[in-house]
This record gives structure tokens, C-alpha cells and sequence, in this order.
């Protein structure tokens, strides 16, 4: 097929360099546009941004011009990477205007008429899309979100848990990297020898987001999953990949950590069935040694977009606990947000 044109708004910043890095070698994508703030605008990329992700910049983003973050781009979707004070406005004007957005800020999440999606565990959720075009008086354009980087680590395997054995509780300490925050982050005399355990406004996403994730699309509308969810987020002087200690209790209990172990191994994941290139065949990777996963070893699984599960064992206080890495930037942000496009294109809504 023809590749679909592509543009990023918000391309200079930290997760908008890691959707330009990915974008530029995705075979059913062309990069055609970027945007971001007008002190970056009219110059090259190059001179535009300073590039902070391992190896070079694109090539073919180099010379590109940074344009305003306004419609009129060269491009039939855009990936938003725009922070979520500016993202309301701009993102709804470029729906508004025909544009696809696919959006990594927080802001339309839980909008009740706007998807918030992991592709291999509520794709059905795009059904809202006729909703939200109704609603909201677009004709062609659309919102579809992707969900807050500690949210997709540990929803991914809720998902078949929950299929399986009927998720009620979950206690969730997050141990997050540096890179969550963009750059510059942290203030390196803030986090050296140090763990911060508050991240603004983090802990309400990790409540929400998932019991939408895991709800129900009924008459179009999203009836929230009845889990309840505890969580703790805290900063650690990781660069990249976020870990989660999860403890669960389930309605039905499974006999075994071997059973708990195979309904994650068995996952299977529809973005690769349907041929997505950022699509990974085994989504959720299951590691039998003691001290496994670890950031530094398992956040590059499947490209980035696998998420690792280790340390499945009995809870002294709810059913069973495990231990949860996820990329952060790529599963949790950039590349989630590219395989929300490619699933659409797969199923023929972006053509």
C-alpha cells in the first residue's frame, strides 16, 4: 500500500523525537510534517531541536521545516506529543479540520466519546469514533488517546488476568524512570542517591485509565471495569523503563503460579495478527528468574514494545504479586500511540 502521510506536533520535544525516530522507518507511514512551538518555528529540524535520543538524528527529518502547531500541515494524521496545557485546543482544531489525531497527552483520556486505547486489549473501543464524530460535528477527523506510560505497563497483563480469573483489587507501586518526565527531568542533585515517591498527578491516571481500558463498550459508551486500583508512583534514577510491583486479588482464584503464568504466556496479540510493524508477536514475556525483570536488561524487549513480567508469586495479603517493565517512551508513549494508527489502518478506518 501507499504509505499514509504523518505528521508530530510538539516534534522537538523529548516524546516527539522518539515519534519522529520511529515514524521514520514504519513502512506504512511517510513523515511529511512537523510542528511545535514558534520559537522552533520556520527553521530546519536540525537547527530546531536538539536530539537526545542514542544514535542520529533521521535523515529524512533533518531538513524538514517546523511549522506552527496549526492545520494546514502536509499530512492526512498527526501524532500529538504536545503537553497537556495546549493540547485541548490544538488537537480538537486538527479533528476539526479532517485530521486523524492520535495523542499521547492526557488531556481527552477520559473523555466519555474519545477511545483511550491498547490496541491488543480494547480495540473494540474504536466504535466510539462514530460517537464522538456525531457529537462533536467532525466529519472525517478524530481523537484516539493512548494511556499514561505506567497505566499500559500494567494493563497489558490485567488484561488476560482479568479475562481469566476476574481482577477485583490491585495494589500498584511504580518505580518509574527519569525519562517520564521529559527533558531536562529531574534535577540530577534532586534524584542522584535518592527515590522521590510523589509524581504530579500520576497516581489519579493509574486509578482511572485502567478501568476504562478494561470496560465495556455498550451502546455507545464505555461502562467502566469494577476493580479498584491502589497506587503509589515514585521517581527512581532509572533513564528509560518503567517497573511495577503489583499485588492482586481475583474473584476466581487461580490454583497455581504456573496457571497465572500461562494465561499471560497465552496472550495473543490482534495488532500482529493483522500484520502492524510495531507489533510484537509475544506482547507479554514472562521471565522465570528470581531477579528478572530488570530495567537495565528487559525495557528493549520486542523493540520496546513488549511488556516483561517476572516474579509471579503468592500474596501474603491478596492472591497472587508479580513484578512489571514496560519502555516507557516507546510501549508507553511514541510507539503506542503509532500502533493505535496501524491498527486502525489494518482494520481499514485510516486508508
Amino acid at each position: 500500500m501507499k504509505p499514509i502521510r504523518v505528521g508530530v506536533l510538539g516534534a522537538t520535544g523529548a516524546v516527539g523525537q522518539r515519534f519522529v525516530e520511529l515514524l521514520s522507518a514504519n513502512p506504512w507511514f511517510e513523515l511529511t510534517a512537523l510542528a511545535a512551538s514558534e520559537r522552533s518555528e520556520g527553521k530546519s529540524y536540525a537547527q530546531a531541536c536538539d536530539w537526545r535520543i542514542s544514535g542520529d538524528m533521521p535523515a529524512v527529518a533533518r531538513e524538514m521545516r517546523v511549522h506552527p502547531c496549526e492545520p494546514g500541515l502536509d499530512c492526512q494524521i498527526v501524532f500529538s506529543a504536545l503537553p497537556p496545557a495546549a493540547a485541548r485546543e490544538v488537537e480538537e482544531r486538527f479533528a476539526a479540520a479532517g485530521y486523524g489525531v492520535l495523542s499521547n497527552a492526557s488531556t481527552h483520556r477520559m473523555d466519555a466519546d474519545v477511545p483511550l486505547l491498547i490496541p491488543e486489549v480494547n480495540a473494540d473501543h474504536l466504535g466510539l469514533l462514530e460517537v464522538q464524530r456525531h457529537n462533536r460535528g467532525w466529519d472525517r477527523g478524530f481523537i484516539v488517546t493512548d494511556p499514561n506510560c505506567s497505566t499500559v505497563g500494567f494493563t497489558l497483563p490485567l488484561k488476560p488476568l482479568h479475562d481469566a480469573f476476574g481482577v477485583q483489587r490491585v495494589v500498584v507501586t511504580t518505580m518509574q524512570a527519569l525519562s517520564g518526565a521529559g527533558y531536562p527531568g529531574v534535577p540530577s542533585l534532586d534524584i542522584l542517591d535518592n527515590v522521590v515517591p510523589y509524581i504530579r498527578n500520576e497516581e489519579d491516571k493509574l486509578v482511572d485509565e485502567p478501568r476504562k481500558l478494561l470496560g465495556k463498550l455498550v451502546d455507545g459508551r464505555i461502562e467502566m471495569a469494577s476493580m479498584r486500583i491502589s497506587p503509589a508512583c515514585n521517581r527512581v534514577a532509572a533513564r528509560d523503563g518503567h517497573m511495577e510491583t503489583l499485588a492482586i486479588e481475583f474473584a476466581r482464584k487461580p490454583g497455581s503460579a504456573e496457571e497465572v503464568k500461562e494465561a499471560l504466556r497465552s496472550f495473543r496479540s490482534e495488532p500482529y495478527a493483522l500484520g502492524c510493524p510495531s507489533a510484537v508477536e509475544q506482547t507479554i514475556i514472562v521471565r522465570e528468574e528470581p531477579d528478572r525483570p530488570q530495567t537495565l536488561k528487559d525495557r528493549d524487549a520486542g523493540h520496546g514494545m513488549a511488556v516483561t513480567v517476572g516474579r509471579v508469586r503468592p500474596c501474603e495479603v491478596f492472591d497472587w504479586k508479580m513484578v512489571v517493565l514496560s519502555h516507557n517512551t516507546i510501549r508507553g508513549a511514541a510507539g503506542g500511540s503509532i500502533l493505535n494508527a496501524e491498527i486502525m489502518v489494518a482494520r481499514g478506518m485510516i486508508a
